[in-house]
């Protein structure tokens, strides 16, 4: 901030000191209860929308605190220098490397990237609400940030190519339960453990391989059904024969070749 703005700090104030808090952490602090109290006055804490709520602070800002200094702050716009014509970012950046397992390492918590950036490093854009994955300053996907308890977010979809070149690796996968992405899907992998014995995590990864490579809805459509008509016997063959379109049979058209008395006549007629 001190850089973008052009000024120099003073002095710098360490992490986990409260004693050592300036203007700026004092006037933060200060904010949150601001914001605190307005809620309470407000009755409830659930907004319809994350606009809604940001709409809620800036009134409560713009009220309960800017216009008691509104004097104060037009004397010191004055003397203020224009502000940069671009922006502050409102992201911090990270350059972490894809591990074997299609994962990085983001502020304590794991994100799934696509499997071709295994081995490669990417830049990972911070914002509050979302991540931003980029490879050679090209945009590769915008996922949620995640909060709170969740320390993890897996999309199957950037690490089943690996589980299909080693699908033995699926028993002992760290984020298995992320591999089931409905309810139908848990219990097509029960009742193929039920009639596969140890061959069922193989069929299993080809019908979630199937799943990333088609539609996901027509897959478990597909499961739901074989489920349902066949007592729970289902394999990848069976799922594979009712997701991928059939081929179209291109007719044979038997076209005979022209005769020379045919253009003969024509010309005649012409004639």
């Amino acid at each position: 901030m001190c850089e973008h703005l052009g000024f120099k700090k003073v002095r710098r104030i360490n992490v986990k000191k409260a004693n050592e808090n300036g203007a700026v952490e004092v006037r933060h602090r200060r904010t949150k209860s601001l914001i605190r109290q307005a809620l309470i006055l407000r009755g409830s804490n659930d907004f319809e929308s994350a606009a809604e709520y940001e709409r809620f602070v800036q009134q409560t800002l713009e009220h309960d605190h800017n216009r008691h200094i509104e004097g104060r702050l037009l004397e010191e716009r004055a003397h203020l220098n224009p502000l940069p014509i671009k922006p502050v970012p409102t992201y911090t950046v990270e350059t972490p490397k894809v591990r074997r397992w299609s994962t990085v390492r983001v502020r304590c918590r794991i994100y799934s990237v696509p499997s071709r950036l295994i081995g490669h490093q990417v830049e990972i854009r911070v914002y509050p609400n979302t991540i931003e994955l980029r490879y050679r300053n090209e945009l590769v996907e915008v996922f949620p940030r995640l909060r709170g308890d969740l320390n993890h977010r897996i999309d199957y979809r950037h690490v089943i190519a690996s589980l299909v070149r080693k699908p033995g690796a699926f028993a002992n996968y760290r984020f298995r339960e992320e591999l089931y992405p409905t309810l139908t899907f848990r219990r097509a992998y029960d009742a193929l453990v039920a009639t596969h014995g140890d061959r069922a995590d193989v069929e299993y990864v080809r019908i979630l391989h199937l799943s990333a490579k088609t539609m996901e809805a027509n897959v478990e459509a597909a499961l739901a059904r074989l489920l349902d008509a066949r007592g729970g016997r289902l394999d990848y063959a069976a799922v594979e024969a009712q997701v991928r379109p059939r081929e179209s049979e291109v007719p044979v058209i038997n076209i005979p070749s022209p005769t020379l008395e045919d253009y003969d006549a024509l010309i005649g007629g012409a004639a």
